[in-house]
């Protein structure tokens, strides 16, 4: 029988606190509402230790900041699976910054296991199957039913020893220093800010736009904001970024015409489309030097030898990927793989320099691509010598 204790008092929190200060290593994971309201919020939060499980419920506690310690300190780790969201969610709601991660997900990929959901890898691992039928609740409800709790608890009791089995696999593999520097940057992620910059760099598709249609844009999801913020709803549970997208490429003057066009539902018609109008009309009489442009970075000027360089990074990458029977852009992506046919560094201190590269990387294929790198330059500039003599 699953054995977990309920959290829903300050005191009861500190008390738990207390004991997962005196761990060597924790499993953690959570819920939130972000399918549910406007500003989504930490529900939930599950934590199992090597001696007992508990499941909080943060909304019930006013302080949570007795746990700040607990994620912050270096000699506890903390095991997740899928931590990139937990992680932004626990800094922007109670300024955790989580120290010596560990995420089973992570560590899954660089075994080369394809299935990495967790209840795929329960499954595969320890024949264990989750129950999901919660997965979409609305877990800011109160109260929680018992079975809602016990879900939440099911989530983490198995982190620890699936942490533990695949701990060792990675240093069987010899892998897991490349895991442990991919979990020390994963743990400094965080919410982006929106620094005042226009809503449409948010949506994709928006760069597609000419000036007018992203003046509309812009007007229709600030209106959008203003609506999901009042009726407290998610973005896209008011009017999706593809229907705004749509409607902004047109130059619709009724809700007659914005009805014939199907693109939003007659229920959004009758309630949204007198103000849509009215923000198209809006845009479409401010002057066209006030319209909006979309921001492009200049890109840089590629050389012929470029593409080739790129084409012989990605032969050998597969080949290792192959070897190693692993995802080859976990071994380098296509970003990385472009940053280093630009720079074609001829020496492993030039390699270094390059800011996309990881210290495992360089440590354990830079030689090897320096060397790709060199070895064809100078085999071209013989050949180019040969030819003009």
């Amino acid at each position: 029988m699953l054995s977990y204790r309920f959290i829903e008092s300050l005191n009861d929190l500190e008390d738990v606190s207390r004991s997962f200060a005196m761990s060597s290593k924790i499993a953690v994971d959570l819920e939130a509402d972000s399918m549910f309201h406007f500003r989504e919020k930490v529900c939930l939060i599950q934590m199992a230790s090597e001696t007992h499980t508990v499941v909080i419920d943060p909304l019930k506690i006013p302080d949570m900041s007795c746990l700040a310690p607990v994620f912050a300190d270096p000699s506890i780790r903390k095991i997740f699976h899928g931590s990139d969201y937990d992680i932004r969610s626990l800094n922007r709601d109670y300024g955790y910054d989580i120290h010596n991660l560990f995420d089973t997900e992570l560590a899954s990929r660089f075994l080369g296991i394809t299935e990495t959901g967790l209840g795929s890898v329960l499954e595969n691992r320890f024949n264990v199957h989750l129950d999901k039928s919660f997965q979409k609740k609305d877990w800011s409800q109160r109260p929680l039913s018992p079975e809602m709790i016990e879900y939440g608890a099911r989530d983490v009791i198995h982190l620890l020893s699936l942490a533990d089995i695949l701990d060792s696999e990675l240093r069987e593999k010899k892998r897991d220093e490349w895991v442990r520097e991919e979990c020390e940057l994963l743990s400094r992620v965080r919410c982006p800010g929106t620094n005042g910059e226009p809503l449409f760099l948010r949506v994709k598709g928006a760069g597609r736009l000419d000036r007018l249609s992203l003046a509309i844009l812009e007007r229709l999801l600030a209106f959008r904001m203003t609506v999901a913020e009042k009726k407290d709803k998610p973005l896209f549970k008011v009017i999706s970024n593809s229907a705004l997208i749509d409607i902004s490429k047109l130059r619709i003057k009724t809700q007659d015409e914005l009805r014939r066009t199907k693109i939003l539902s007659d229920r959004q018609v009758d309630s949204f489309g007198e103000e849509i109008i009215t923000q198209i009309r809006i845009a479409c009489d401010t002057p066209e030097d006030q319209w909006p442009a979309y921001p492009r970075q200049k890109k840089p000027l590629i050389r012929p030898e470029v593409p080739k360089r790129i084409d012989r990074l990605k032969a050998w990458r597969d080949s290792v990927a192959r070897d190693l029977c692993i995802d080859p852009p976990i071994l380098l992506n296509k970003a990385l793989m472009t940053e280093i046919a630009m720079k074609n560094p001829g020496s492993m201190d030039e390699l270094s320099q390059l800011q996309g590269l990881k210290n495992w990387q360089r440590r354990e294929f830079g030689e090897k691509i320096v060397s790709l790198l060199t070895r064809n330059g100078a085999s071209r500039a013989k050949s180019n010598t040969g030819k003009k003599e």
